[in-house]
């Protein structure tokens, strides 16, 4: 008896995806176990794996959008190939993309939003990092397959991948429900290096992970939010949703963009456990094995466009959330030091809030909380 491959459920709210590659062709014998095709959606790339082994029957070509529960091939028992109704594409199709979605009958709309994934630029890889989850259900999708890009020599025209139209929408979103204000200020990170420096071999030694700054900030952002808690604070409807916990969300990249794993309970966790932490979700994420609760409910988000060079940015929240901070490239600058000019090994920090909820001396001592951890890293040891 064949054996239906249907498009199962991925996550809350997603109802629609586009079958992206299938990686096995039509009449290729299947084991068990096997990576049959790769669903894309607005928030995670899934791979789906054969349930039984046969052999492969594709039903829909790849490039097509697809509704979650929809029957794209079958497995049939035995190995013997017949001449294949579709042919499969083992690699991804670029000139393949999703066709337009109509609306479905709505969904009523969730109490909050949750950042989910972004393919974010360089310069700001935090404006693209949310998505909106528990919303009204996405239009289904049309079962033929996308229209190819056309080009007339001087401009190709495609149509907008199910990410790429959802990180529209959610900038927009963003820019258009929140009143959204940057800060900025300067760290010397001349005290976190020398102790990075000094303590890295017996660090890694000891825990197997190297010390990186990403807990440093992680560490320095809990005790911000612990001393200013407007930061930590949430608009649903016409009430602040105070939160008590402090899950970080931190930019990861990947090759099809970033993805914002939450590192849970961050201010319960020591430098090694969150080095650990961000270790794990880095392999997860170039793995393509990220899921969709390691993206969600994060409470602040911490963007680091300074890997990719970037000397300073304003960052775009992550709704619901109140705050984001950006870091930059670590550039050496003079600066004036006891009436001496010395050279310090400077990165400039941008906080971006949501003005209905924080103001803006909040805002500066949040950012100046960080400045102080990090210039004098002994009081994140010891907690002060």
């Amino acid at each position: 008896m064949s054996f239906e491959i249907k498009i199962p459920p991925v996550g809350e709210s997603i109802t629609t995806g586009l079958l992206s590659v299938w990686h096995k062709n039509d009449g290729d014998t299947v084991a068990a176990g096997d990576v049959l095709l790769t669903l894309e959606t607005d928030k995670v790339s899934s791979e789906i794996q054969a349930e039984q082994a046969g052999t492969l029957r594709i039903k829909t070509a790849a490039g097509t959008d697809v509704k979650i529960g929809e029957v794209v091939g079958v497995i049939e028992p035995g190995t013997a190939a017949a001449e294949p109704a579709v042919k499969a594409d083992p690699k991804p199709r670029k000139a393949a993309l999703p066709a337009a979605v109509a609306a479905p009958e709505p969904k009523p709309a969730a109490k909050e939003l949750q950042p989910q994934i972004t393919a974010a630029a360089p310069q700001m890889p935090s404006s693209l990092m949310a998505a909106v989850s528990g919303s009204a259900a996405a239009g289904a999708a049309l079962s033929e397959p996308a229209p190819a890009p056309s080009s007339d020599g001087r401009a190709t025209r495609k149509r907008m991948s199910p990410l790429r139209r959802k990180i529209a929408q959610q900038l927009v979103m963003a820019q258009h429900t929140a009143a959204i204000l940057t800060t900025f200020n300067e760290v010397d990170m001349s005290a976190v290096m020398k102790l990075r420096g000094s303590m890295q071999e017996a660090f890694t030694k000891e825990h197997g992970v190297k010390l990186g700054f990403m807990s440093f900030f992680i560490k320095a952002v809990v005790g911000a939010l612990k001393a200013v808690p407007a930061l930590n604070v949430r608009v649903d409807g016409e009430d602040l949703v105070q939160q008590h916990y402090y899950d970080i969300g931190v930019a990861v990249g990947t090759e099809r963009g970033l993805v914002v794993p939450v590192v849970r309970d961050a201010d319960r966790l020591s430098f090694a456990q969150i080095e650990r932490a961000l270790g794990e979700y880095a392999v997860k994420a170039r793995e393509g094995k990220i899921k969709i609760e390691d993206l969600q409910g994060g409470v602040f988000t911490i963007s680091n466009g300074g890997i990719y060079g970037s000397l300073l940015s304003t960052p775009i929240l992550n709704p619901p959330q109140s705050g984001i901070l950006g870091m930059h490239k670590i550039q050496e600058r003079p600066m004036a030091e006891n009436g001496q000019v010395v050279i310090r090994p400077m990165m400039y920090l941008a906080l971006s809030y949501d003005h209905r909820v924080v103001d803006g001396k909040e805002a500066v001592t949040f950012l100046v909380r960080i400045k102080e951890s990090l210039e004098t890293p002994a009081r994140l040891l010891l907690d002060l």
